[in-house]
C-alpha cells in the first residue's frame, strides 16, 4: 500500500485482505458493475478507499439478505445522488429482532434434566433442524436456545405426557401455518401501505417514513394473531368439551358409576287418564308430572377422571350438569335459527 496525494492506493491483493473479499469476487463485482473499475497506473491496476467502502457496503447488504441485482440498483441510485443511508436505516429497522427474548446457552446435561432425564438424540437432531436449538461452534455438548419460551413450552408438554417426537412434529406443522400467516400479513401491508415506496429507490425522507411505519405496524401482526388464537381456542375448547361431555357421550357404563344430576321432564300423560306413574323402584316412586325427574347417567371412567382433574372431586356433578345444560341450550338455539331461516 502506498500514498498519493493523501489518497490510499491498494493493489487487488491488499484490497482483498482489507475487505475480506476474495480476489476472484472483486473481479466479478467489477465485471457486473457493482464495483467501479480500478485506475490504471503503468502496468498495474490500483484501487482506493472508495472501492474498499463499496465492498463493505455490498457485504453488509448481502448479510441483510439482498440479492446482487437489488444491491446493484441501490448502488446505482446512490451514485446518481439518491441517499443510501435512509435505505440502510429502513433495512436495519426491519432486521431488528421482533422479540425481546434473549438467547441462552444450555448444555446437553441441562437439556436432559429439563426433560426429566430423557435423552432423545433424534429429537435433538430435529430441534437443531428446526432452529429450536443451534450448535455452539467448538462445543459438542452445548447449544444455543434462540427462544427460551419455545423451549419452555416443549418442557411443559413433555411433562404432561407428550412424546418429544410428537412435539417437534407439531412445531413443524405449526411453523408452516405461522409462516403462511406472516407472508399474508406482509403481502397485505405491502399492497396497502408500502406500495408507494417500491416504484423507485426511496429518498432518505421516504426511507425514514417507511421505517416509522414498520415500527408502528411491527406489533400489529402478533396482536392480531394473539386475539384470533384466543377467540379460536375459546370456541374450539367449548366444542371439544361438548363432544366429550355432551349427551351423546354419556352412555357408557362404569363398574362403579358416577352419576350427574341431569334432569328431564316426564312424558305427557295420556288423555283423561290422570297422572302417569312409573314402575316403582326399590326405594322410590316417580314424582308428580310437573316435577323434573333426576336421571342417573353413568360416565366413562376416563371422562370422570378428566373432569375431576379439571374442577375437583366435589364439582364433578355440577360441571357435567352445566355441560349438559349448555348442550341443550345450544341445540335449542340452533333449532330456533333453523326455524327462522325456514
Amino acid at each position: 500500500m502506498t500514498s498519493a496525494a493523501h489518497q490510499a492506493v491498494y493493489r487487488i491483493e491488499d484490497l482483498s485482505h482489507l475487505s475480506g473479499t476474495t480476489v476472484r469476487t472483486i473481479r466479478a463485482y467489477t465485471d457486473r458493475g457493482l464495483l467501479p473499475r480500478p485506475e490504471r497506473r503503468g502496468r498495474a491496476n490500483v484501487y482506493g478507499d472508495a472501492h474498499l467502502a463499496r465492498l463493505r457496503q455490498i457485504a453488509d447488504l448481502l448479510e441483510r439478505g439482498y440479492s446482487l441485482a437489488s444491491i446493484k440498483e441501490l448502488l446505482a441510485a446512490w451514485d446518481a445522488g439518491t441517499g443510501l443511508g435512509g435505505v440502510l436505516g429502513l433495512v436495519g429497522e426491519v432486521d431488528r429482532p421482533w422479540s425481546d427474548e434473549q438467547p441462552v446457552r444450555m448444555t446437553l446435561a441441562e437439556l436432559t434434566a429439563a426433560f426429566h432425564g430423557v435423552t432423545d438424540l433424534t429429537a435433538i437432531e430435529e430441534a437443531l433442524g428446526l432452529g429450536v436449538l443451534e450448535p455452539v461452534p467448538g462445543s459438542d455438548d452445548e447449544f444455543l436456545v434462540p427462544s427460551p419460551q419455545e423451549l419452555a413450552v416443549a418442557v411443559e408438554l413433555h411433562a404432561a405426557g407428550v412424546p418429544l417426537t410428537a412435539i417437534t412434529g407439531h412445531l413443524r406443522e405449526l411453523r408452516e401455518q405461522v409462516e403462511h400467516i406472516s407472508e399474508r400479513f406482509l403481502e397485505f401491508t405491502t399492497e396497502y401501505v408500502f406500495q408507494r415506496f417500491l416504484h423507485h429507490p426511496p429518498s432518505d425522507a421516504e426511507a425514514e417514513e417507511a421505517a416509522g411505519l414498520v415500527r408502528r405496524l411491527r406489533p400489529l401482526a402478533q396482536q392480531t394473531v394473539d386475539a384470533e388464537l384466543a377467540r379460536a381456542m375459546r370456541q374450539r375448547a367449548t366444542e371439544h368439551i361438548r363432544r366429550h361431555l355432551g349427551s351423546a357421550g354419556l352412555t357408557a357404563a362404569l363398574p362403579s358409576p358416577v352419576t350427574s344430576p341431569v334432569t328431564s321432564p316426564p312424558a305427557d300423560p295420556a288423555p283423561d287418564s290422570g297422572p302417569v306413574s312409573a314402575a316403582p323402584s326399590d326405594s322410590a316412586t316417580r314424582p308428580a308430572a310437573d316435577v323434573p325427574v333426576a336421571v342417573p347417567v353413568a360416565l366413562p371412567a376416563a371422562t370422570v377422571e378428566a373432569v375431576r382433574e379439571l374442577v375437583g372431586t366435589e364439582r364433578v356433578a355440577a360441571f357435567v350438569a352445566a355441560a349438559a345444560d349448555r348442550e341443550v341450550a345450544a341445540r335449542r338455539m340452533d333449532a330456533l335459527a333453523d326455524d327462522h331461516q325456514a
